[in-house]
Formats: structure tokens, sequence, C-alpha cells
């Protein structure tokens, strides 16, 4: 793993955060949302929504230790006149004041593509590989967030978990690791429904993957309709019928929405079935690629291990950004979308400073180290500081 340390030396303000999110765009999204102040406060919204972004980036470190974190470097160049620290209870009213929709805001208007065709692992045939699927987040045990988010069950068939839980689902370009979207709920709305929102953001020039639970030909022709092409992995029970073989050993084969009884409107699709060496599991895939010369089955099947990378992103975020087995703490549920948004936030910056500095060295992006990059961004909000000012 490469070091990227020096990569962060130019950085302004409030470090990785101000570099990634400027002063300027902050301030017109707080705007947008109407967040804005009427009267000057110790804690205006720009700053608490660097604040709450801090949170984010030096989980699960309390309040007074992340502010101070984030004021150390302007401190040292004299640049708080004499603004001071405000008490706990201020920051945590502040939080609620600019509340979770800043933070959507700017994450929808930021998160897009990274890569470029020169990034090893971005492209596949000129396709932008991307993948979607869902995990959920543990957040503090509140009688409003229970209300708002649910409880799972305990998998035992009895009782409910210890945790009260927010499901997400994610579109991740696989070959920066970037989360190009997200769409969050109650652990009772299923990770389909989600996935469902997530063709908005979804285009021609892209090669979608997916797992087989989201297989359904209501969700495959809502991804289908943005231009995008998929490629999916099939259940074990799903009938594929031979309509024509194919060189490769692949086939042309059609699927039927579950309300389609007779079979009257028929997706067509291509079918690739394959084993895993040194095992005995049998996979299938279909996809939207029809033509076997120009997309081989082979390479196809090969290409599909590349879902799993999304796994990495889940791992990114939930343990070593947030750190292992920490419960998100707000008591509320706009505190806990707050807090999942500015995670999401700091590691699409997080990502976008590896991308830039594997790019800068001619490296693939999986070089770079996650956490090494991590601790570097957390040097750079405190120790450089700059024109960012309270």
């Amino acid at each position: 793993m490469v070091r990227v340390a020096a990569s962060v030396s130019d950085l302004s303000g409030l470090g990785l955060l101000t570099w990634v999110y400027p002063p300027g765009l902050v301030d017109r999204v707080v705007a947008a949302c109407g967040r804005s102040e009427r009267r000057k406060r110790l804690l205006p919204a720009r700053l608490v929504v660097y604040f709450v972004l801090g949170l984010a980036l030096f989980s699960p470190a309390p309040y007074l230790e992340v502010m101070r974190h984030l004021l150390a470097g302007l401190r040292g160049l004299g640049l708080l006149g004499d603004w001071h620290v405000p008490a706990k209870s201020s920051l945590f009213r502040a939080r609620q004041r600019l509340g979770s929709e800043p933070l959507r805001v700017l994450f929808a208007t930021t998160a897009k593509p990274m890569a470029t065709e020169a990034t090893p692992g971005a492209f596949w045939r000129g396709l932008r590989v991307l993948a979607v699927d869902g995990t959920c987040w543990d957040v503090a045990d509140s009688e409003a967030n229970q209300a708002a988010f649910g409880r799972p069950g305990n998998g035992r068939g009895t009782g409910r978990s210890a945790f009260v839980q927010v499901r997400m689902a994610a579109l991740v370009e696989v070959g920066s690791h970037a989360v190009l979207d997200a769409e969050l709920a109650g652990c009772r709305t299923g990770e389909v429904t989600l996935v469902g929102r997530l063709p908005r953001s979804c285009g021609p020039g892209q090669l979608v993957l997916a797992d087989r639970e989201f297989l359904g030909v209501p969700l495959w022709q809502a991804f289908t309709a943005t231009g995008a092409d998929l490629l999916w992995r099939v259940p074990a029970n799903r009938v594929l019928p031979i309509d024509r073989p194919l060189r490769d050993g692949s086939w042309i084969s059609r699927i039927h929405a579950g309300t389609d009884a007779s079979h009257r409107n028929p997706v067509t699709v291509r079918v690739l079935a394959y084993q895993l060496k040194d095992t005995a599991q049998d996979y299938r895939l279909i996809t939207t690629l029809l033509d076997a010369r120009r997309y081989p089955a082979r390479q196809l099947a090969a290409l599909y291990r590349e879902r799993w990378e999304i796994e990495s992103v889940f791992a990114e975020i939930k343990t070593h950004q947030r750190g292992a087995k920490v419960v998100l703490s707000s008591k509320t549920p706009d505190g806990v979308l707050q807090q999942i948004w500015a995670h999401l936030l700091v590691h699409h910056a997080l990502r976008e400073l590896m991308l830039r500095t594997a790019a800068t060295r001619q490296l693939d992006p999986d070089r770079i180290s996650f956490t090494e990059t991590l601790r570097s961004a957390r040097r750079s909000v405190t120790v450089t500081p700059g024109s960012f000012s309270p």
C-alpha cells in the first residue's frame, strides 16, 4: 500500500473538508435548504456543516474533541479572534437547527462518478462498471428512532434485535469505490424497494452489477429504461429456457414479471452459466449484453466478481471510518440521517483524494491505503489552517 501523507500538503482551511466541499458551495446548499441565519450566531450554519462532517471524520470522538481538532490550525494562526468553543449543549442545538437536509443535498450535489477511462478497473469494454447493494446501520435505541426506523428480528425467529437499524441501498462506482447515490429508510423497508429508487443516477454507457435478490422484471426494467446495461446473478430456482444457444455457451432466454401469468410480455436476456474453480457451486448470470462476440461469456463471468467491491466500500465506511461496532449516537431520526449523510460525504472526500493520488503516481487506486488516507485526512484538518474562519 502507498502512503498519502504528502498528498494533502496543499489543502487549505479545514484540510480535506474544505478542499472537497469549499465554503462557497456549503453556503449555497445551506441557503437552498433555508438554513441561513438571520442573525449572527456563535455557530453559523456553515461551521455546523463542517462540524458534522468532522464528527464523521473523527468518529467516534466526542463533540468537544472534534471541535478542537477543527479549530486547532486556525487558532495557531490567530484566525479565531475572540471566538471561543461553545458548550456541548450549544453544539447539540446547532446540529438540530441544521438538520439532515443540507447534508443530503450536499451529497446529491457532489456525488458524481470520479473514474476516467485511465482508472484501472473502472471500465469494461467502454462501459463504466457500477454495483448496487444494501446494508444496515445500528443506531441509538430511543423511542423516536424505534418509531421511525424499527428494529429487525434477531435471526432466531423470536424476539428483536438489540439495535434499531436504518437500511441503506447504494450505487457504487467499482473502480473508484465512490458512492454515487444512496437511499435511506427504516429496516422495515426492503432492499429491493430502496434499490428501485437508484436508477435515477444511471444512464447509457454504464454496466450495473447486482446480486440475485434484486432480480425481478420491474426492477430490471427500471434500470434498463435509463439506457444502462445490466449483469445480475440469478436465483437457483429461476427457470431460463434456451431460446437460442450462442457460440460461447451462453444462450438467449426470457424472463417474465410475477404478474405476467400468461407470459405475454417477455423480457429478452442472455444467460451465462458457469462453475467456479475448486468449488461445486453453480452460478448463473443474466445480462442485457446479447452480443456474444463483443461481450464473451468467460469475460463477463470474471467481471461479475467485481460486484463484491461494494462490500469493501461498506466496510470502509462502517468499520474503518465510523469505527467497528460503533452505534450512531443521535437519539432523533433526523440526527441519525444527518450522521449517515455526513459519513457518506466524508467517504466521498477520502475516495476523491485517493483517486487523485493514484492518478498522480500512475497507480491503481487499490494500491492506496484507505486507513492511511483517513489518518492523513485527520491530520490535514487538525494542522492545516488557511483562509477558512468561523
